[in-house]
């Protein structure tokens, strides 16, 4: 029970919950690092989305010649299609995403405590939720985003429609389909987002458990003072690292029929089962992870890059007591 103890409070030395934020701090402070990070990591969502929805002569193309592809016909400015509207929608998307989860993951943890399970298992189960009960509610605004911004991404690329702009593709949709244009594939991106969003806090907060309960069984930091900096950044990135890959391969399949629903025409609207059958007819069951490479790369980095931005941002917004 001591050891127990020990472990609990080494552990809550590397946490910040929710109740310790200035939370004014925290959301001005963190638009400005999460914007920081999205001009560095965009151009990897680009190169998955034309992936995911190139035509089967294109689909052959490895990440790479999409990158020279992209580079060769509109140069560094095409890395970044879609990039405006995607910065204007993250930061609402983002409060209310960090708002849910924080909340909900301490309300989580007080209705797992009772049932005294292992620390990496209350952590996965009361992470989980929150993270999915997060990506439902930023859904309503990131759902639109992500339909304009893709269309953005791959215009002009085997053979889909060119815009002049952001407000030009939600003009057009909202003329073709209405108000309904802007959710397509509402359904199948909660469904997608957040089990991901779901799996990937459970196995960062598992995962970091686990690995501070191996470092605790050793000795390490036993009884001893508050773990490092250095330290805890290390756990937190290895935590990132194992999240991003157990996600992207979960859900990967999900994502591709996702985003061939979005960026289709109104003229050529498929369904989901057309999607799937399209998908099998051209390449067979691996035509649900065309993208994965990236989609790794992607989640992993974004994974990594957000959640220690995001831990930092706590840590430098703590009210002191």
């Amino acid at each position: 029970m001591e050891v127990a103890g020990s472990r609990r409070k080494s552990f809550d030395q590397t946490e910040i919950n929710w109740d310790k934020l200035d939370k004014s701090k925290f959301y001005v402070v963190g638009a400005g690092i999460f914007t920081g990070l999205t001009v560095a990591l965009y151009p990897i969502s680009v190169i998955k989305t034309r992936m995911q929805v190139a035509t089967n002569t294109a689909a052959k193309d490895n990440a790479f010649s999409v990158v020279r592809g992209i580079l060769r016909n509109d140069g560094v400015p095409g890395l970044y299609r879609g990039f405006g509207t995607v910065i204007t929608g993250a930061i609402p998307a983002r409060i209310i995403f960090l708002t849910a989860l924080e909340t909900t993951k301490v309300a989580a943890f007080k209705m797992v405590e009772p049932f005294k399970l292992s620390e990496p298992v209350q952590a996965a189960i009361a992470n989980g939720v929150a993270g999915m009960l997060a990506s439902l509610c930023s859904q309503s605004v990131f759902v639109p985003i992500d339909i304009v911004s893709q269309r953005l991404m791959v215009q002009g690329y085997s053979g889909h429609a060119s815009y002049n702009g952001g407000l030009d593709v939600a003009r057009k949709v909202l003329k073709s389909e209405g108000v309904r244009g802007l959710y397509r594939g509402f359904g199948l991106s909660v469904i997608t987002y957040s089990p991901s969003s779901a799996v990937w806090w459970a196995s960062y907060g598992s995962s970091q458990r686990f690995i501070w309960s191996r470092l605790l069984d050793n000795g390490t930091e036993h009884g001893g003072p508050a773990p490092s900096q250095g330290k805890i950044v290390a756990v937190q990135a290895a935590g990132g690292i194992i999240a991003g890959a157990t996600a992207s391969c979960i859900t990967t399949p999900l994502d591709t029929i996702k985003t061939r629903l979005q960026v289709m025409g109104h003229d050529k609207r498929p369904t989901a089962r057309q999607v799937v059958k399209q998908l099998i007819a051209e390449d067979g069951w691996t035509g649900f992870y065309r993208g994965l490479g990236p989609r790794f790369v992607s989640m992993s980095a974004w994974g990594t890059s957000m959640i220690l931005a995001y831990e930092y941002l706590k840590r430098l917004c703590a009210v002191n007591e």
